[in-house]
Formats: structure tokens, C-alpha cells, sequence
């Protein structure tokens, strides 16, 4: 019955197939993992079809191993009229002594689709215990502050007056990204945002990186089946060993070449030495307004964040489903 099943749980191993060309288990599937769960909990408290509107405040503090056993728990703890606020964990370790770690938690909102494709009103979520209040209240406070986040994201002009480093990959929506509702996977998406950054960051470094954070992840419109797709990632800002890479995902019929903006993030990776340890990183040092703007930007961003920044907190007991 919608309003009873307040969380989810997937637990699988992580495949050869999970990992990316460095090998590890990147963020970017991370992201697709944490969009599953997710979805899976909203449609089964909301009982119907529902969309990733926004994913938020993802910082990866460990990597995930190939062979790991993997967790990813989801839970409500926020409702709208039509949107879930959703605190998604994942965890991994050796299956052997099936000791898990948390590698990431974030917040998602998912809203809640009815038959005629527009948002629909979904139950209201009550706490129910010291957790549940804690997590609601937290997502309560931060709806301000990604309100600011987005406004600030929504200001930047990205145009190709630019110096940046900057790559895009073009390619079509393929019928193996589908979801459930038959449209492109908001998990998916993510993935290939992960990719894009991936690549801006591994070309500016010259060698390996590694996904430490994404935000600010907002779902415009649908990508469906089909599509072109454009993904285009361009470096904004370097720290000490860090790179922040603003992505945008567009999409369109290929028939007419006409491109909307789907989705919009910011990536934060760190360069890596050849053991694996956080490396100095050279920096960027823009000339051109655009590039100085969005320079700016980043390091607003950065000062959100860190308003909004709470340690990770134990995973969230067993919920009744």
C-alpha cells in the first residue's frame, strides 16, 4: 500500500563489469546504484511512476572494490505534495566476514508521476523514530541552501569564449538505457556525467583521478530513446589537488539536431600519483570573463557546500517495509 514501505534495500556483489578503465569502481556507477535505490524506495512509498528531480551533497569517501559485497539503503524521510526527500547509503566490504563500511550517502528528491504525466500528490511521510526526525529536519534545512546552488548555477553563462579545458561526448540514448517508465535512467545520466568529468580532469592532470563529490545534480526534462545525446564537461576551478568540472547534459531529436539541456552538475576529482595518494595538481589560472566568472563560481559554490556539510552519520537502522 502506498505510504507503508518506507525503505529499500539492494544488496548484490560489484562485477569485473562495474569497474572502469582505471579499474576501480567509479563514482559514476556509485550514482547509477544510489538512482536505482532511490527509485525503487519513492515508487513503492508513492505507488506510482516517479522521476529523479535532484540529487545533492555527494561526497565519496571511500572507493567500492571489485568483489565487494555492496549495500545501497534508501530511505524516505521527507515528503512535499508531489516530491519524496530520500537519504541513500551505500556500504561495502568483504563478503567473507561480512563487515560493511559506508563509501557515500546523499540526499535525493524524486517526484511522484500520475497517469496523465504530471506530478501527483503522494502520502505524507511522519517520522518515527530519533533517526527518521533527525534526517527530516536535515532535509528540511538544506532545501534553502540547494535552492542557492541552483539560482547560482542557473546565473553562469557557458559559451565557447573560452580557454578551458573542455571535452564533449556525443553519442545516441540506446534501448539498454531505458528505465521503467521507458525513458532514459536518471542512474544512467549520472554515469555518463561521471565519464565526461572523468575524462576533463584525467586530460588536465595527465594522469589518474579519482570522483571525490557531486552536486547540485538537477534533472530538467526527460531524455528518451533515441536521442542525441551531448555531454559536456569543462574545468572551472583547480585547489591544491583538486579539479571541479561543471557538466552539461543536452539532448534532442537527431533527425533536426535541435539540443535542450537535460541535466547539470558539478564534479569535484582529485589527482592521483601512481600509488594512489592525492597529488598536487597544476593549476588553472583563467583569463577571459567567462572563464574568471565561472572561476567565481566554483568557489561559491564551495563556501555553499560547506554551510550545508555534515559528517556522515551511521547508517540508518532497519525500517519497517
Amino acid at each position: 500500500m502506498p505510504g507503508t514501505q518506507r525503505s529499500v534495500t539492494l544488496r548484490f556483489m560489484a562485477a569485473p563489469t562495474d569497474g572502469n578503465v582505471r579499474r576501480r569502481v567509479g563514482g559514476g556507477r556509485m550514482l547509477e546504484w544510489i538512482d536505482k535505490s532511490g527509485y525503487a524506495c519513492a515508487a513503492g512509498w508513492s505507488g506510482t511512476y516517479c522521476v529523479t528531480a535532484y540529487v545533492g551533497n555527494i561526497h565519496f569517501t571511500r572507493p567500492v572494490e571489485v568483489g565487494d559485497l555492496v549495500e545501497v539503503q534508501s530511505r524516505v524521510v521527507h515528503t512535499g505534495r508531489s516530491s519524496m526527500h530520500i537519504v541513500a547509503t551505500v556500504s561495502s566490504g568483504d563478503p567473507r566476514d561480512g563487515r560493511l563500511t559506508i563509501n557515500t550517502q546523499c540526499l535525493l528528491v524524486f517526484v511522484s508521476m500520475g497517469e496523465d504525466g504530471r506530478p501527483a500528490a503522494v502520502p505524507e511521510f511522519v517520522p518515527q523514530d530519533d533517526w527518521e526526525r533527525e534526517q527530516q529536519a536535515l532535509a528540511v534545512s538544506r532545501i534553502e541552501g540547494r535552492r542557492a546552488i541552483e539560482a547560482d548555477m542557473e546565473r553562469q553563462r557557458y559559451t565557447d569564449d573560452t580557454d578551458a579545458c573542455r571535452e564533449t561526448l556525443r553519442f545516441m540514448a540506446a534501448p539498454t538505457d531505458v528505465n521503467w517508465g521507458g525513458k532514459v535512467h536518471g542512474g544512467i545520466v549520472m554515469r555518463w556525467i561521471d565519464e565526461a568529468a572523468t575524462l576533463v580532469a584525467e586530460r588536465w592532470h595527465q594522469g589518474s583521478v579519482i570522483a571525490v563529490y557531486a552536486g547540485g545534480v538537477r534533472f530538467y526534462r526527460p531524455l528518451l530513446i533515441g536521442d542525441l545525446v551531448e555531454v559536456e564537461a569543462r574545468l572551472i576551478y583547480t585547489g591544491h589537488s583538486s579539479m571541479h568540472v561543471s557538466v552539461h547534459v543536452r539532448s534532442g531529436n537527431p533527425r533536426t539536431g535541435e539540443m535542450r539541456t537535460t541535466t547539470h552538475c558539478t564534479m569535484v576529482l582529485v589527482a592521483l600519483d601512481e600509488h594512489g595518494h592525492k597529488q598536487h595538481v597544476r593549476s588553472w589560472n583563467p583569463q577571459r570573463p567567462e572563464d574568471l566568472a565561472l572561476q567565481e563560481h566554483a568557489k561559491a559554490l564551495i563556501d555553499i557546500r560547506e554551510r550545508l556539510r555534515r559528517p556522515i552519520p551511521a547508517a540508518a537502522p532497519d525500517a519497517p517495509q
